[in-house]
């Protein structure tokens, strides 16, 4: 059954998602509604999708950066200090690592529709989770699915994306259709 993908201004979207305290049946068919919701997702194509995003006010999201990329689910997540061998902690925020190794990217959102700005996300988290079946996880994840992982933790923390985009100074974009069907993105000034 496809869930409804809730938009801006939702109260839920800005509220910071309760932990799942057991992985039972209701979460597992959450899931599956979830998993459909987001293939379902065409224009923009999704990449990923948050339980707040479908109403939930709680600690689930999944990521899938490519169709033929397996669907992460991650219940619970919290992002961990790490040491890359080619960088030290961070010491001022150690969740993270060192901003010579991030990447501003242009991202949009479900919940945002035709908005689109310009995030810097770390390149590389470390990410301690639960999956679909209660099993605990801790993995490393880079590039494009460490962004994906990034933006939908942030939906947990009731933060959409153009709030990093004002904490960044960064640029924030409407896109619309052409007269040839092509994406054209026009700045929104702010």
């Amino acid at each position: 059954m496809l869930l409804p993908i809730i938009t801006a201004p939702n109260p839920v979207l800005s509220s910071i998602a309760q932990p799942i305290k057991k992985v039972n049946k209701e979460i597992r068919l959450l899931i599956a509604q979830m998993t459909e919701t987001l293939e379902s997702a065409k224009d923009p194509e999704g990449v990923g999708l948050a339980a707040p995003q479908v109403g939930k006010s709680i600690q689930l999201f999944m990521a899938r950066p490519s169709k033929t990329s397996p669907l992460l689910i991650c219940i619970n997540p919290k992002l961990l200090p790490f040491i890359d061998q080619k960088n030290q902690a961070n010491q001022k925020h150690p969740e993270i690592q060192k901003k010579k190794h991030s990447r501003i990217k242009l991202e949009g959102c479900l919940s945002l529709i035709d908005i689109w700005g310009e995030v810097q996300r770390e390149g590389k988290i470390k990410l301690s989770f639960l999956d679909e079946h209660g099993k605990q996880h801790t993995k490393m994840f880079a590039g494009f699915l460490a962004t994906i992982v990034q933006h939908e933790y942030d939906h947990l923390q009731g933060i959409l994306f153009p709030k990093r985009v004002l904490e960044q100074k960064g640029k924030l974009y409407k896109s619309s259709k052409d007269e040839k069907g092509e994406t054209v993105f026009e700045e929104i000034k702010i």
